[in-house]
């Protein structure tokens, strides 16, 4: 015999209550799917229709960087993904440190020993670009996510590929726990190498060039944040998020080795290292927090274990 529905009206106060407590939770999920790509909607919008005092200014691509990752990390209080990423007093002050090294010492040194070096390069051999300025806004802001997202690829790809870089790039992946400043997080030695592109060489106007570096900030942090957010098919289709970046932290060196992408994951479909799943648990090795002091000597541990023990065995022969 057929069983009827059970009318919402005969159900019990209590029962009401979790039926509701149920319907709730499911809209704000549904509601926080979609709050990625209204994040990337905000951005293209900001920098295509801000007057030009505004986007022209040095100081906007800060303050928009700024408060993409202020705002998620509050996102993450609202909503969060696994309680064992909360984010704690420790953790913040350590990804402050590197959102302030990001912002200081590692734009420098990019600007200084990468971009305006291929800057003189690009005028002395006279190269010029002069139709990417005449592209429609949005064809430019795609360059500039297409162009600058291939060449980390590659350098991430390599890093998981060979082990003088791996060692400069391993301190990222002994963080145990992942949140929106998560990305700024690493040996500063592969933060300046991931930094590096070849958008220098090609004309295209600042408040192109400035929307898609925020762009691609966006994804990156959403790809990092402990955020509930499972963005629609359209959106993971192009872009890198929490699920694929969560697998590429895993536990195990093997697993690791897939989805290279930090926000574009196009490009891990096209190359085939894209791998579906999910990890709830990151970290390397031991799984052990590494300090900040130890993210900095990291690459040289090889160069360290062989001083110690040539100094140890210099004892031993001596006594």
């Amino acid at each position: 015999m057929e069983q009827l529905p059970v009318s919402y009206a005969v159900l019990s106060h209590d029962e009401q209550s979790v039926v509701a407590d149920r319907r709730d939770d499911t809209m704000k999920q549904m509601l926080f799917n979609w709050v990625p790509p209204a994040f990337v909607v905000l951005v293209v919008a900001f920098w295509a229709f801000a007057p030009d005092w505004i986007t022209g200014a040095p100081w906007t691509l800060i303050a928009t960087s700024s408060l993409i990752t202020l705002s998620v990390l509050g996102l993450e209080w609202v909503h969060e993904r696994h309680a064992g990423w909360r984010m704690n007093r420790r953790e913040f002050a350590t990804d402050l440190f590197y959102v302030v090294l990001g912002a200081t010492a590692i734009s420098w040194a990019t600007a200084t020993f990468a971009d305006e070096p291929l800057k003189a390069l690009k005028q002395s051999l006279g190269i010029a670009t002069p139709w990417a300025m005449e592209l429609p806004f949005l064809v430019q802001v795609a360059m500039v996510i297409v162009i600058i997202e291939f060449g980390q690829y590659w350098v991430h790809r390599l890093m998981h590929n060979s082990t003088p870089f791996w060692l400069t790039h391993a301190p990222h992946h002994h963080i145990t726990q992942l949140n929106a400043a998560k990305g700024y997080v690493g040996n500063p030695i592969e933060l300046f190498l991931i930094s590096l592109s070849v958008l220098a060489l090609f004309d295209l106007p600042l408040n192109a060039v400035f929307c898609g570096v925020n762009v691609l900030g966006v994804v990156s942090t959403f790809a990092h944040a402990n955020v509930r957010a499972d963005p629609p098919r359209f959106y993971a289709l192009f872009f890198t998020t929490i699920r694929h970046h969560s697998l590429h932290h895993s536990t195990d060196y093997e697993s690791t080795r897939c989805n290279y992408a930090n926000s574009l994951i196009l490009l891990d479909r096209v190359f085939g290292t894209f791998r579906e799943g999910e990890a709830s648990v990151v970290g390397q090795d031991d799984l052990r927090r590494l300090s900040i002091w130890e993210q900095f000597v990291f690459p040289f541990q090889p160069v360290i274990a062989r001083m110690k023990a040539r100094r140890g065995n210099a004892v031993r022969t001596a006594g």
